[in-house]
């Protein structure tokens, strides 16, 4: 049987590191680790598709939906603003990440 001892140092958050996980009271700084770089790309992604409808708001042929597409855009904007703050993603960590990714698969493809 186990002693007090051991139920204290898991309640203080010790065990299996509960400290890392801000069971501590520290305030979290977003993630750090692989979530971090799928959250990027996922950022990335929606930077795309912002930039997709934008051209799309300067062709002649979407004048008859352009109101649609500005509630488009500004919907974009607001979901990319929410989810970087959400994620502690600074503007240039985003084009960083693409120019790696873009690294990665010219060295895949020359192998």
């Amino acid at each position: 049987m186990r002693g007090s001892g051991f139920r204290e140092h898991m309640r203080e958050g010790h065990h299996r590191g509960g400290r890392h996980r801000g069971m501590d009271g520290a305030a979290q700084r977003g993630a750090k680790t692989f979530r971090r770089g799928k959250a990027i790309s996922f950022l990335e992604m929606l930077h795309v598709k912002r930039a997709t409808i934008k051209q799309q708001l300067e062709q002649p042929e979407f004048q008859s939906i352009q109101q649609i597409l500005i509630g488009e855009l500004k919907a974009i904007d607001m979901v990319i603003q929410e989810f970087s703050q959400l994620f502690d993603i600074q503007e240039g960590e985003t084009t960083e990440a693409a120019d790696s990714l873009q690294e990665e698969n010219v060295h895949e493809t020359n192998e």
